[in-house]
């Protein structure tokens, strides 16, 4: 399995207002914009990092997303390894499959693929 992409992704009060601020203070563009998680970043390519308020379809919000290349495998792996899985292995009507996990520090980590 291969790691692609990982994003930290920030709770915030007022997203209009965080991304406002992230964008003046550090001159970051909006690499995407859903509504209710907006992610930052250079758009050449580089670090990224999201905001959010609430999660649209989970009823947790993560700490971060990972990216991975096999997403049915690493959910497999995340309930044989006995991780609480907090939102279930989803088709997410934006594009992508994903599961949330929550560690054994109490992460609680976004884990997906993009559609294919």
């Amino acid at each position: 399995m291969t790691l692609s992409r990982a994003v930290p992704i920030l709770t915030v009060g007022d997203l209009r207002a965080a991304v406002a601020c992230y964008r003046a203070v550090l001159g970051v563009d909006v690499l995407m914009d859903h509504g209710w998680i907006v992610t930052l970043g250079s758009a050449g390519g580089g670090a990224q990092f999201s905001l959010m308020e609430a999660d649209e379809t989970a009823p947790v919000t993560p700490t971060a997303s990972l990216q991975v290349d096999d997403v049915d495998r690493a959910h497999g792996e995340a309930v044989r390894a006995g991780l609480q899985i907090v939102h279930p292995l989803t088709d997410e009507p934006w594009g992508v499959r994903r599961f949330f996990l929550r560690d054994a520090s109490g992460n609680v980590v976004n884990v997906l693929a993009h559609a294919a």
